[in-house]
């Protein structure tokens, strides 16, 4: 039974890797290689010649795309992580009577389409004249209603010892959350983090529309340059393809196991 699990293992890992496998090796071969019609496991030699050709291509400063796009992630990140934790820990645990209004409002908010507030955002980013700057990228990021949700249920569950230790350490509601829940959260902030990071970073038509200078690109919007009507630089493509996912596998490999802790600690079953 166990060599039989084994084996599924192995096969669903092989087809996971496929396209890993096709984005480097292509990336890594001539274009005749990759449209040959007698088409090879391996080309005949690695052209590593193609990754300079890549970052010293004029058309496309796909190393500019990469810290972009990095910057944009990391600060939506961060301003998910605190923004959204503050707004669950106050709806979860300071008392307020409307405060049950306000979290039916904040998942309603989850029920309305993004097509629907796509232009109404555009409009007011364009007139505060951050078309083409990275905070017409950033700012509408800040705040997630579903990430302020999950963190209202998971500081629902939150043991109320530890606040009333610190309320009798004269620790406010802020004190609190910053001394004592945070701390002792990591892991779950962690797997949030993981999320709104690989999120923000494979963003396309949001920075599509705003970044419409070749200094504001990320690196999504760098990628669609590769394909176009009037050319398609293959080889280029997949190479970008490859550089571009290196970042999500490396936050993925060193925050995997928080992922799994955050969604069993959510208390959404409760």
């Amino acid at each position: 039974m166990k060599a039989v699990r084994y084996l599924a293992l192995s096969i669903a890992a092989v087809f996971f890797l496929l396209p890993f496998y096709l984005i480097v090796r292509n990336g890594l071969a001539t274009e005749a290689e990759i449209t040959a019609q007698d088409w090879t496991l391996f080309p005949d030699s690695l052209r590593w010649e193609n990754v300079g050709e890549l970052f010293a291509d004029p058309a496309v400063p796909i190393l500019r795309s990469l810290v972009n796009s990095t910057v944009v992630a990391v600060l939506q990140t961060a301003g998910q992580l605190l923004f959204c934790s503050l707004a669950g820990y106050g709806l979860a645990r300071i008392p307020y009577r409307h405060a049950n209004k306000v979290f039916y409002a904040v998942v309603a908010t989850l029920m309305i389409p993004a097509a629907v507030t796509f232009v109404p955002t555009f409009v007011v980013v364009s007139t505060l004249g951050w078309v083409s700057d990275l905070r017409g990228l950033v700012i509408p990021g800040l705040f997630s209603g579903f990430t302020a949700f999950l963190f209202r249920q998971y500081f629902r569950n939150f043991p109320r010892e530890l606040e009333e230790a610190a309320r009798i350490d004269g620790l406010g509601h802020w004190g609190t959350y910053w001394r004592v829940v945070v701390p002792n959260s990591l892991g779950f902030f962690a797997a949030l983090g993981v999320i709104a990071f690989l999120t923000s970073w494979n963003q396309f038509l949001w920075p599509l529309v705003i970044a419409q200078d070749q200094d504001s690109w990320t690196v999504q919007v760098a990628l669609s340059v590769f394909l176009t009507a009037q050319s398609v630089n293959v080889h280029e493509l997949f190479l970008a393809a490859a550089v571009s996912i290196l970042p999500l596998v490396v936050v993925f490999l060193v925050l995997q196991r928080f992922l799994v802790r955050g969604v069993t600690e959510t208390g959404i079953k409760g």
